[in-house]
């Protein structure tokens, strides 16, 4: 007892534990089944949830179609939010190919004379331009000075310089029908508008017009609008919702809308619908894509076997075919597919056969694009033009040509930002290339150009005595300096 009370009270001196001496009175390990079983369970858990999120998706049942749509709205958001950082780094401005600028080459004795109405990616605006290049009109009108949000579907629009006009048609009294598209949106078409020569505003419309519009000969506008929309078909499962459709609309000559019609509506309950079969696997949920609209005025008619005054030629991208509709029946009443790869703008010519910009149809050297001439009836490639090693050509998107009263073809190569005109023997007898640049804000290096939607040859004697003499004025002032 002495010893232990010595023990006890010797300082700085602490009893030795000795596991043969007594129990062991720290606590056990848990058991291995108790530590794998928590994380057993949640990994259980969660591919018990992916499989029945799989089953869900598979067999399209709730919530299958909300889960659907949170993914893509997500997706959207993220892909907007990327395209609204800077218009210079959106699909309206392209890789410079060339560092030439404005006409490059001008055979006086070949081209066919005029001015040249063209529009360019870097904003709101058209120019018209002699045969040597100079600046004789123009006009602008950015985006928020028609909007309104009383009568635009648009609640919260992009910017103005996320925007430019996709096309713009000259009257002969010099107005103009320009139409606004954006990037980092979707629906991207903003609408249209009428100005007068001056730039100032005749009517407009705020629809979500896109790509094209033509005029008939009483003053109707034809334009193509899109919308978000949810009609389900039985016999086409593929084609999901919520979509983006296309619709035609036509406008009286003050831009109030007439009539409205659903183009995948007509096309479903036509002839033509197994056409919908060949949507591509791009078409981000905006399956056919119309790209193209014209009116089919009397001319047109009577050489073309299968149409009628009145009916209008579409073209649809992602199904690579051209189309007849006629707005009574609202319905499709002729379609083809030929060689072509995501053509657009198809032109009926003087002769009944169809020209169009096929871009992505070209195996050859020079570049995937080419221009078509076809007969309809028989499917008959009668001309193609293409680029070739020496003179490349090549625009994956947009695009247009347009056959000139001499024969020679103007070609918009949008992609390369760039106009010319070749001669039937494909010799290029006219160059134009934007001259407007940039610096890409993430590539330093590399030097961008705006696109070149559209481009159109004006006739001067086409025009009205008044607005002719303005710009011949104005040409000989230009090229006095």
């Amino acid at each position: 007892m002495a010893s232990g009370s010595m023990a006890e009270s010797a300082p700085g001196r602490r009893e030795r534990s000795d596991h043969r001496q007594g129990p062991d009175l720290r606590p056990l390990p848990p058991p291995l089944i108790d530590r794998v079983a928590l994380p057993a369970f949640v990994i259980a858990l969660l591919f018990l949830s992916f499989l029945g999120g799989a089953l869900v998706m598979l067999t399209n049942v709730f919530p299958a179609g909300p889960l659907s749509d949170a993914f893509r709205g997500g997706k959207a958001l993220i892909d907007k939010t990327r395209a609204s950082r800077d218009p210079l780094t959106s699909d309206f401005w392209m890789p410079e190919r060339r560092p030439d600028q404005g006409v490059t080459i001008h055979d006086p004795a070949s081209a066919f004379p005029g001015y040249t109405l063209y529009t360019s990616g870097h904003g709101s605006e058209a120019f018209l331009f002699s045969m040597e290049g100079k600046l004789v009109h123009s006009w602008q009108l950015p985006y928020s000075a028609i909007w309104s949000a009383e009568e635009s579907p648009i609640a919260d629009p992009q910017p103005d310089p996320f925007l430019y006009w996709r096309k713009a048609m000259m009257l002969p009294n010099g107005e103009l029908l320009a139409l606004f598209v954006a990037t980092g949106d979707t629906p991207w078409g903003y609408g249209l508008a009428k100005l007068d020569s001056e730039s100032n505003v005749l009517w407009s419309y705020l629809g979500q017009t896109h790509h094209d519009l033509d005029i008939a000969d009483d003053g109707r506008v034809y334009t193509l609008i899109h919308q978000m929309r949810r009609t389900t078909y039985e016999d086409f499962p593929q084609l999901t919702i919520p979509r983006l459709d296309d619709f035609v609309v036509v406008l009286s000559p003050d831009g109030e809308e007439e009539k409205r019609v659903s183009i995948l509506d007509a096309l479903v309950n036509s002839d033509y619908a197994r056409l919908l079969h060949r949507v591509t696997w791009f078409n981000k949920h905006d399956f056919i894509h119309t790209n193209n609209i014209d009116y089919i005025d009397a001319e047109m008619a009577a050489v073309l076997p299968f149409a009628e005054e009145g009916q209008v030629l579409l073209s649809f991208r992602d199904i690579d075919s051209i189309a007849v509709l006629d707005l009574e029946q609202e319905k499709i009443v002729w379609a083809l597919r030929g060689t072509w790869l995501g053509q657009h703008d198809p032109d009926v010519l003087p002769n009944g056969n169809i020209l169009l910009f096929d871009n992505i149809g070209n195996f050859g050297p020079g570049g995937q694009s080419r221009i078509m001439e076809i007969d309809p009836l028989t499917g008959e490639e009668v001309w193609v033009y293409a680029g070739s090693a020496e003179q490349p050509f090549e625009s994956l998107v947009r695009a247009a040509q347009e056959r000139l009263p001499n024969g020679n073809t103007l070609i918009t190569e949008s992609t390369g930002g760039r106009l010319f005109e070749v001669t039937p023997d494909g010799r290029i007898v006219w160059e134009f290339i934007n001259p407007i640049r940039a610096r890409h804000p993430e590539k330093p290096d590399q030097v961008i150009l705006p696109v070149v939607s559209w481009g159109q040859r004006i006739v001067p004697d086409s025009l009205q005595p008044g607005f002719r003499e303005v710009l011949a004025r104005k040409e000989q002032e230009r090229s006095a300096q």
